[in-house]
């Protein structure tokens, strides 16, 4: 019996079987080690880097890895049954206790892994981010931060870009999240976006004219084949209990204190909002303008003041004169 000992007291125990235990312990994570850095090599090889394919197949042999590491480790330190629950149950209550958060956020990432809430490449909102998720980990979702429309400005963290458009920001959110606030998917089940896009007018204005204009648009420049988004609405629908939603662009008419407001509502792909509004925006304000049609907004206009007489008297009064 090899040992070590302080003052008497024996501080660590060495044996031939705990030896062997060690040695082959080691031994087996290294060939583990070398195993999975062997397996995500030939997934890089073969099959194309930004994919979800790769993603998750170097996501299996993580997992496999992490699984056949514990099975193996417990089962050469631990031979016997009776011994090996009684030391899985106080570790499981010490990390229950220790790592809470560490082991929601584990329980988040194997509720994202059903695919019920993202996958790699869906757009989502999570923990007041927007943006494309470009890695799932065990314990964290990385994001690709996308900026907010400018109705949504104030909301936190602070924006800068004024637009469904990257801002650069690569963003890490505890896998946690999903048990503590709602998850938005913009793209899982239905990849388009209902937008619109509002237009003040004077009240003596040609409306008729004015929403013309706003359809020929919508028209032109929103999805093209509406085929695809009715397709995909039906597959929604049949999938999930909702409501049939119109796909045609329409426009909505609203009276406020100071202006009409027009409102057209239009499916547009997700990837190409901002394009899409862009070149809108432009075909409408010509439009209107050559229609003579103005956009209204909140500035005051004279539309006439009295009439003001000023009096000169002829002569000087008297005193004016002794002066």
């Amino acid at each position: 019996m090899l040992g070590l000992e302080l003052y008497g007291i024996k501080l660590l125990g060495l044996n031939p079987a705990n030896g062997r235990k060690l040695l082959a312990t080691l031994v087996a994570l290294a060939v583990i080690w070398g195993g999975s850095r062997l397996l995500h090599w030939i997934i890089r090889a073969a099959v194309p880097k930004d994919t979800r394919t790769a993603f998750w197949a170097r996501q299996l042999i993580s997992i496999a890895a992490l699984a056949i590491t514990v099975l193996l480790v417990a089962s050469i330190w631990f031979t016997d049954p009776a011994r090996a629950t009684t030391v899985l149950g106080l570790f499981t209550a010490g990390l229950a206790f220790a790592l809470q958060r560490v082991v929601t956020s584990a329980a988040g990432y194997l509720m994202i892994l059903r695919g019920d809430m993202f996958n790699v490449g869906d757009r989502i909102k999570m923990g007041g981010v927007r943006g494309d998720v470009i890695r799932i980990g065990f314990i964290q979702t990385t994001i690709m931060e996308m900026g907010q429309p400018p109705a949504e400005q104030s909301e936190a963290p602070g924006m800068w870009v004024e637009a469904r458009q990257y801002s650069g920001r690569i963003v890490s959110i505890s896998n946690a999240q999903i048990f503590d606030e709602p998850v938005y998917n913009y793209t899982r089940d239905f990849p388009y976006l209902w937008e619109e896009m509002h237009i003040g007018i004077a009240f003596a204005a040609d409306r008729a004219r004015a929403e013309r204009i706003l359809l020929d648009a919508a028209s032109r420049h929103a999805l093209k084949d509406q085929d695809i988004a009715a397709e995909g609405l039906r597959e929604l629908q049949r999938r999930y209990f909702m409501k049939g939603a119109g796909i045609e662009p329409r426009v909505y008419m609203r009276i406020t204190d100071n202006w009409v407001e027009l409102s057209v509502r239009f499916v547009v792909d997700l990837e190409r909002v901002r394009e899409v509004k862009d070149a809108m925006s432009r075909d409408i304000l010509d439009a209107l303008g050559a229609a003579g049609i103005g956009i209204a907004s909140t500035t005051y206009e004279i539309v006439g003041v009295p009439e003001l007489t000023v009096r000169v008297p002829a002569t000087p009064p008297p005193d004016a004169r002794r002066v």
